[in-house]
């Protein structure tokens, strides 16, 4: 990962002929790899082939993400969109499976996106902040500055995917702000 505090977390798998068990989320484990933020709210999005969603944040009660697939494949991004930060309209990105079973933080101040790249995908997110529609901001998924390159060239959009405008558009007042 090319942005710091986003971190890419592959849980252990124990398993044998029966199957297998999956820890996805264990507080002093997630803390000592700097994961420290409580959760308090769990949400489930399916979607097909082509579907994407984001790039999506919240000002001021910004979320931090702990996201994973129950089933299929996506292609999960994070932009940093700290007003003063040393990596502001950087992004990073991970394949994530239900095969795999890695997951990605998206700390706080942070854009989040995905595109599905199977079939169907279940994917999950645990969050730091309850969804509050007052902070939502969306920033578009193919703003040029950015440059994300995501593995599919014509998504399918929501209407507030499709109208997101550029980061540089947005009034830094709406941003998150580095914290050093």
């Amino acid at each position: 990962m090319n942005l710091p505090e986003v971190l890419l977390v592959e849980p252990k798998r124990f398993g044998d002929d029966r199957g297998y068990f999956l820890e996805t989320f264990h507080k002093e484990r997630y803390a000592a790899a700097g994961i420290r933020l409580d959760f308090v709210q769990d949400n489930l999005s399916k979607s097909t082939r082509g579907i994407l969603r984001g790039l999506h944040l919240q000002h001021p009660n910004s979320q931090g993400k702990l996201v994973y697939v129950l089933a299929g494949e996506v292609f999960d991004v994070a932009v940093d969109v700290r007003v003063g930060s040393p990596t502001f309209g950087k992004w990073t990105g991970a394949a994530l499976s239900a095969d795999d079973h890695r997951q990605l933080w998206i700390p706080p101040g942070f854009a989040h996106g995905f595109c599905v790249t199977s079939e169907s995908a279940l994917f999950t997110y645990k969050c730091t902040e309850l969804y509050s529609v007052s902070d939502e901001v969306a920033v578009a998924w193919n703003d040029p500055a950015i440059d994300i390159q995501w593995p599919i060239a014509e998504p399918q959009l929501s209407p507030k995917d499709k109208a997101a405008p550029l980061l540089a558009s947005i009034d830094p007042a709406r941003l998150p702000r580095y914290q050093g």
